[in-house]
């Protein structure tokens, strides 16, 4: 026996083993470094695995192999048709499908409140386990599908456009550079036409610096119609506009025309409210 052995050093190997795979995936994949503070170091276990996880994803993600959602899930055979499970019974069967597909790393999500669980379920046994996805097998790695991107609700998501992110945005005080989802050329705001983007954020900036504060105080929830290639949205609104010398209330209509695109996209392509002034 040696008797200058000395025992391995585990933490020290596995130091060496970090700066490997980092020298590794700054060749291969032009990865970055920083330097963390010294009060601030990860453990060398914790950083090991951050960095095995990290080659495993380039590494599947170079082969870009692709596989069923049905053969990723182990091809289960005790998933019930959903026109043979009751009304009573369908939001169980639901939590343990979903439960089942999260065991896989799959997820499911909805954005519109106006899709049942029933629907879910549909779909997901009729149609998601027939999608593919791509074949990464990474512990704590989750693939995510959105159920509005196979079956959009205009409606919902023209009405939530509207009235949060333009018709809110635009009777606040706080100034914005863009705004999602606008025509680039033929925009209308009020009588202004035919804008650019450019010419109808300076004109709902040029509104907002003309007061110390905006408030919006009420907004109902709009109507929302959609006529072939045509979507208009309505409602009523109630803002509080402050000045250095007075408070002035308006009450008024607006409405949010969309128009659909060629790439099938919803574009807001005119913009009316009533009471203000541009």
């Amino acid at each position: 026996m040696n008797k200058n052995f000395e025992p391995v050093d585990e933490e020290e190997n596995l130091k060496n083993e970090n700066e490997f795979l980092k020298m590794k995936l700054m060749l291969e994949q032009d990865a970055q470094f920083g330097k963390l503070p010294s009060d601030n170091k990860l453990p060398a276990t914790v950083e090991n695995e951050f960095l095995n996880y990290i080659m495993a994803f380039e590494k599947q993600a170079v082969e870009k192999k692709r596989i069923k959602v049905f053969d990723r899930i182990q091809r289960p055979v005790h998933f019930k048709p959903v026109n043979e499970i009751p009304d009573t019974e369908i939001e169980n069967a639901w939590s343990v499908l979903d439960e089942y597909l999260q065991k896989y790393g799959i997820g499911l999500s909805v954005c519109s409140p106006n899709i049942s669980t029933r629907e879910l379920y549909r779909f997901t046994t009729e149609e998601l386990f027939e999608e593919e996805m791509n074949d990464m097998n990474i512990p704590g790695m989750m693939s995510h599908f959105t159920y509005d991107e196979f079956y959009p609700d205009h409606e919902y998501e023209n009405k939530s456009l509207a009235k949060d992110d333009c018709i809110g945005a635009i009777l606040k005080k706080t100034i914005f550079t863009w705004m999602p989802m606008l025509k680039r050329k033929n925009l209308r705001i009020n009588d202004h036409y035919p804008l650019s983007e450019k010419e109808y954020i300076h004109l709902i900036t040029r509104f907002k610096e003309a007061y110390e504060d905006i408030r919006l105080q009420e907004m109902d929830e709009p109507v929302c119609t959609i006529n072939g290639k045509n979507c208009y949205v309505k409602g009523h609104y109630d803002v509080s506009l402050t000045t250095s010398s007075e408070e002035i209330s308006i009450k008024g209509t607006w409405l949010v025309e969309f128009e659909f695109d060629d790439f099938g996209f919803w574009e807001i392509a005119n913009i009316q409210l009533e009471g203000i002034n541009f």
